[in-house]
């Protein structure tokens, strides 16, 4: 008989099944009733400019320039993760189920007019061959959530300065970076 062992790193493992949970919990606040706006088709985003006028469609006033900006890719496998924020996907017109295992630009820009912010907002935007394919609305806040691109009704918007040195958040789309 051949007996095999491995040395298991509990520290890393625990601070990998942390993180997930952390990813799951952010993403079951997408499920608040969300009523989501389909959007009118395809929208071409060949550029900076494309990309912030398809935000201020939706009302947003964002920064001149993305926070972040870097290929993802989209799963090719799914999984309760991906299926929960891809269920945010569908409820505004769009399926990441057939960009599996695409590699899709990811651009993040700071929302400076979300209603009553006190924290950093971004809009992360999801696009393949110049195409909106996804994204939504990451408010930052400890009680905040992850919505679509609709902005919210409920206050009226107020302009707020983005706080210096905040980064945009890196797990709003499962993925795998190149």
């Amino acid at each position: 008989m051949m007996f095999m062992t491995a040395k298991v790193d509990l520290k890393k493992i625990l601070i990998a099944v942390v993180a997930v949970i952390a990813v799951i919990a952010a993403l079951v606040l997408i499920f608040g009733g969300n009523d989501q706006a389909a959007p009118t088709g395809t929208q071409s985003v060949s550029g900076n400019d494309a990309r912030v006028a398809f935000l201020k469609g939706f009302g947003w006033e964002v920064s001149a320039s993305p926070t972040e900006s870097g290929q993802v890719r989209i799963p090719q496998a799914a999984s309760d993760v991906f299926d929960r924020y891809n269920a945010l996907q569908k409820s505004q017109g769009y399926d990441l189920s057939q960009f599996a295992g695409k590699t899709v630009m990811r651009y993040v820009y700071q929302i400076n007019n979300y209603p009553g912010a006190t924290d950093p907002v971004y809009a992360t935007l999801l696009v393949y061959k110049n195409q909106v394919i996804g994204g939504d609305v990451t408010n930052t806040a400890a009680k905040g959530a992850i919505s679509g691109f609709k902005m919210p009704q409920s206050e009226a918007p107020a302009t707020s300065a983005p706080t210096e040195g905040t980064t945009a958040p890196g797990t709003t789309v499962p993925e795998t970076t190149q």
